[in-house]
């Protein structure tokens, strides 16, 4: 391991590009933040409230259509993030401040304690930075500022804060050790992290099970006690090669390729580069890489469905054990599994029901699809789900086909973001209209304790 690095300024030239960058940014739209689904933020995934927890044991209910929260009536949203494997969200406001509420044992909001938020609440320690992005993992968050340092806090057993050491939880956000370039985005899996520099590179950090790194190993060896134990990433490291396999398996390296995006599942990653093409690797169960076969990839390998002229990506997103992508002629591709009982999707495969809709917004998390596209929400899951899919009190509580979500007729989502088991909605309130529609959504004002 090298020494942590400290953090330098970017250079004058860097100023300038990383400017346009956030403009990007603050384009975003403003709006009313929208919930439904699981609320009891202790009990999400777990068969029962953990002992440490016990008071909350009967705290948040689930929500069977979108809410408004009480608590956000003056604050004007402009991003929400939360993630497949999380029971902790986050909002950024118009002026870049971060808010963060949900599940804490392991001080994943970033306030110093492992208290459980009901209501967004603002970071205060990052309340001087201007926050441009953010990710949420199992247990830990990262957090973008516009000068392209990344903060992080939460669970760090596996390395996944990028802080140069292991520990159980750090309460406080505290900068990664990284020296590189302005970053330009962050993702977390459920153990791990990601971030993107501005010139494209990526790199990663945490725990390494099922080559998710990128760095070709799974980091295991076999420790005292014949115990298996994993080398964790400690500080951010480059993913140094990208690969392509032919049909008879031979491995040719990819040149040239400069990262525009990257989405983490549970235990696999997605990028999509500047010539539109599609990465995957981690973990290879029900087909979440699209190679056709299970197999765990160890580095970055091309999808090849999407390297082709004119059939290249444009968007692309992540479930817990999934993934998708939007190609240049807007169709959505899926390949994966939402519902382990089924089968699995080995290869990119067109979404017939979505077809001719154009996507602006997708999300997913342990088992439900969320989007948002044209002037309708749509989503579909199977059961069990929480209130996620958002179809209402007394309405069905899952779909296997996509199904315009009805409790949010004539309201324009700009942005949808999905938990483990909840879903958050930024939705647009520019017209009288727009807001007088808000203003008949029930309000959620959550009971604390």
């Amino acid at each position: 391991q090298t020494e942590p690095l400290q953090h330098s300024p970017p250079p004058p030239h860097l100023s300038i590009y990383l400017s346009c960058i956030l403009l990007t940014y603050h384009l975003w739209p403003l709006g009313q933040l929208l919930i439904f689904g699981a609320t009891n933020w202790d009990l999400i995934g777990r068969k029962e409230v953990p002992k440490q927890q016990a008071a909350y044991r009967n705290l948040g209910q689930n929500l069977w259509g979108p809410h408004r929260y009480g608590c956000l009536n003056n604050v004007q949203v402009s991003c929400v993030v939360s993630g497949p494997c999380a029971a902790h969200s986050l909002l950024i406001t118009t002026e870049g401040k971060l808010w963060s509420w949900g599940r804490n044992d392991k001080g994943q909001l970033g306030h110093g304690d492992t208290k459980r938020l009901e209501a967004p609440k603002l970071i205060e320690a990052l309340a001087d930075n201007v926050i441009v992005a953010a990710s949420c993992g199992r247990n830990h968050t990262l957090a973008l500022t516009e000068d392209g340092s990344v903060y992080s806090f939460g669970e760090n057993k596996l390395g996944q804060l990028g802080q140069g050491n292991q520990t159980d939880a750090v309460l406080s956000p505290a900068l990664i050790s990284y020296n590189g370039q302005p970053l330009v985005k962050v993702a977390c899996g459920a153990e791990f992290s990601m971030v993107v520099d501005c010139k494209g590179n990526l790199y990663s950090f945490g725990c390494p099970e099922y080559g998710q790194l990128g760095h070709n190993s799974d980091g295991k060896f076999i420790a005292r006690a014949q115990r298996i134990e994993f080398d964790c990433e400690l500080i951010p490291r480059r993913v140094a090669i990208f690969i392509e396999k032919s049909k008879d398996g031979q491995i040719m390296p990819v040149p040239n390729v400069v990262v525009r995006d990257v989405a983490c599942g549970g235990n696999h990653t997605l990028v999509l580069d500047s010539q539109k093409r599609v990465f995957s690797w981690g973990f290879g169960g029900y087909g979440r890489l699209g190679h056709t076969e299970q197999k765990d990839e160890m580095v970055p390998r091309l999808v090849k469905l999407f390297d082709f002229p004119g059939r290249g990506a444009t968007q692309i997103y992540t479930g817990y054990q999934c993934s998708f992508a939007v190609n240049e002629m807007g169709g959505l591709f899926f390949w994966g599994v939402t519902n382990t009982s089924r089968e699995s999707t080995m290869y990119p495969k067109a979404v017939q029901d979505l077809c001719g809709w154009k996507i602006r917004s997708l999300a997913c998390g342990k088992s439900s699809i969320i989007i948002a596209a044209d002037d309708s929400t749509i989503s579909w899951g199977p059961s069990p789900t929480f209130g996620e899919l958002g179809y209402g009190d007394n309405k069905p509580k899952s779909s296997t086909t996509a199904q315009e979500v009805k409790t949010l007729d004539g309201i324009y989502t700009e942005q949808v973001v999905m938990g483990y088991s909840h879903s958050l909605v930024i939705a647009r309130q520019d017209s009288q209209q727009e807001q007088e529609k808000l203003k008949k959504l029930p309000e959620y004002n959550p009971r604390t304790l």
